[in-house]
């Protein structure tokens, strides 16, 4: 499948509500995603542009009464950590009306809820064995690696896009180039072949 076509990523963690994608944003279009949240939840937003334009995007995120809470005009890429202070449908909108004719590849992480500790951890009372302490330095660093891995893929991708386009500019510039360079030349052998043509001469009666 095409890295640049529409990408869906739907991750559903055992701890944690989280939506993860990448799609495609086109022309002057919007796109908003609808989550319902309880109150007092702690949500993270994160985006950024992969490919497309100027690699920029308007945001906005509406609580459930149609307040805006956050926003953010031709942003790259960004992320908003907030409570929320009531349950219901909070909107995060992705807008590229302010663009003609360029397509954007927008990545979205949308986390609701704080992780919880692994299973036999959070109950707690005493000191954390050895072995319990070395399981929870594993799985935070295993998020941090999942983390990294996420925006080096983006990284790459966006990497690459620009490698790509860059090559498309350099190859027509060439083409267009040979072309000048085969119109000179051709006009070069007319011009002087006309000056080594013998003219007969012009006869009046």
């Amino acid at each position: 499948m095409d890295s640049y076509s529409y990408l869906f990523f739907f991750v559903l963690i055992t701890y944690i509500s989280a939506t993860e994608l990448t799609f495609e944003l086109p022309d002057s279009a919007k796109e908003c995603f609808h989550q319902e949240i309880k109150k007092n939840t702690s949500v993270t937003l994160e985006f950024q542009v992969v490919t497309g334009g100027q690699y920029d995007v308007d945001v906005t995120l509406q609580d459930p009464k149609g307040q805006i809470i956050y926003q953010q005009i031709k942003m790259q890429f960004d992320s908003h950590v907030f409570t929320t202070e009531q349950t219901g449908v909070y909107v995060v909108c992705f807008s590229n009306e302010f663009s003609t004719f360029s397509h954007k590849l927008v990545y979205m992480d949308f986390q609701v809820g704080d992780e919880q500790p692994l299973p036999g951890l959070g109950e707690h009372v005493t000191v954390m064995t050895q072995m319990e302490s070395s399981a929870h330095d594993i799985h935070k660093a295993l998020s941090t690696i999942l983390d990294f891995q996420t925006h080096h893929r983006l990284r790459e991708a966006q990497g690459r896009k620009r490698a790509e386009d860059l090559n498309e500019r350099v190859l027509w510039w060439s083409i267009m180039e040979s072309v000048a360079i085969i119109t000179i030349a051709v006009g070069q052998v007319f011009v002087l072949k006309n000056f080594f043509t013998e003219r007969k001469p012009f006869n009046v009666k």
